[in-house]
């Protein structure tokens, strides 16, 4: 079904990861739709507290499959609680705002959910011990997940009758996984690798369930803001697109880059730093926000170190911040968002 899922987005495109600072759902909706009003996303707000975080916000989409908060994170259930409830509140209260701020809207959109094995990795079995353990749980997990994302595409048309969905599924833990990085609940162990044919499996099931959602199916882009991106495994799992932290992309990986964008895979390259301290892609001696055509210096050099076409770029690259934004402040998450968009238009008009 994703291979067949064209790309709403247009050249030149920008939005957000996904998480912003503060806790007031319409003042955010209404700084992003204001600010990345062509690709604008439904914010996450993980500063008011468990259940707006990325792990709990998802588990509230679950479907049959329920998560209480323990002192050491959260943990899969039998029966909603009061934490079920809360998340689905708040993820209802961004609806409402994103709703009221995209009256009459017509273009992409998009919304972000915590990816299947990041969420195997951040939820615990009874036992303490994280869902990543059990091969069955992660296959139910992936199930509740894949359906709880179909229900939750079907709303958000259903409040934005404009929008073409586009959905990201958030997976900052699956390269751990894929090498055997997760530490058990113990910490002085890690849980075993899983393998890379069972990784792309379940993220293809999830993918092509979700993304069979809507008229013209739901394109979906996998984001991870860690090192070593599995690109080529995530193409071949149905991604329309991967995000990624443009700082943290290495020349080794230029092989399975070029080869996916060549295949048709689209890139969510992540230049402006996600907090003021921080540096992403941006050149020696430049401020992280003070020359828009700079942020993008290192998506136009990879561009000619792969040996594609210059005309492509603008329609291939979306420019975001290189992670969430939730770290930093509200003032320098709105110029951030500003700032990709004015890098996009740089890219657009200037490709080499």
């Amino acid at each position: 079904m994703t291979e067949t899922a064209t790309r709403p987005w247009g050249a030149g495109a920008a939005t957000g990861v996904g998480s912003m600072p503060g806790g007031d759902a319409r003042e955010t909706a209404r700084t992003v739709t204001g600010e990345v009003g062509d690709f604008p996303f439904l914010p996450e707000l993980p500063a008011r507290g468990p259940g707006a975080d990325m792990v709990g916000r998802s588990a509230g989409m679950l479907v049959d499959v329920y998560a209480h908060l323990q002192p050491s994170g959260w943990r899969i259930a039998d029966r909603p609680g009061m934490d079920t409830r809360r998340a689905r509140a708040w993820l209802g209260e961004d609806l409402d705002a994103l709703e009221e701020f995209t009256q009459g809207y017509a273009g992409p959109l998009k919304v972000q959910a915590t990816g299947p094995w990041t969420l195997a990795a951040a939820l615990e079995l009874k036992g303490g011990e994280a869902a990543l353990r059990d091969p069955g749980a992660c296959r139910d997990l992936a199930a509740s997940l894949a359906e709880g994302l179909r229900v939750h595409l079907a709303e958000v048309r259903r409040r934005v009758p404009g929008a073409e969905v586009v959905l990201q599924l958030d997976e900052p833990s699956v390269t751990a996984v894929l090498t055997g990085r997760v530490a058990t609940a113990s910490g002085y162990r890690t849980y075993r690798a899983v393998d890379r044919a069972v990784v792309e499996g379940t993220l293809r099931d999830v993918i092509d369930t979700a993304g069979a959602t809507g008229p013209a199916g739901t394109p979906v882009v996998v984001h991870s803001c860690a090192p070593d991106v599995p690109f080529a495994l995530l193409r071949r799992a149905g991604a329309a697109a991967v995000s990624y932290d443009a700082a943290l992309l290495t020349e080794r990986q230029d092989e399975s880059v070029g080869e996916a964008v060549e295949a048709g895979l689209g890139l969510f390259a992540g230049v402006v730093p996600a907090t003021p301290n921080a540096s992403a892609g941006t050149p020696a001696g430049a401020g992280p926000m003070s020359d828009p055509a700079g942020s993008v210096g290192g998506v136009r050099t990879l561009w000619r170190r792969l040996g594609l076409s210059p005309q492509a770029l603008a329609g291939s690259v979306v420019i975001t911040p290189a992670c969430g934004l939730a770290g930093a402040g509200p003032e320098y998450a709105r110029r951030a968002l500003a700032h990709c968009v004015r890098a996009a238009g740089s890219l657009a008009r200037d490709p080499e």
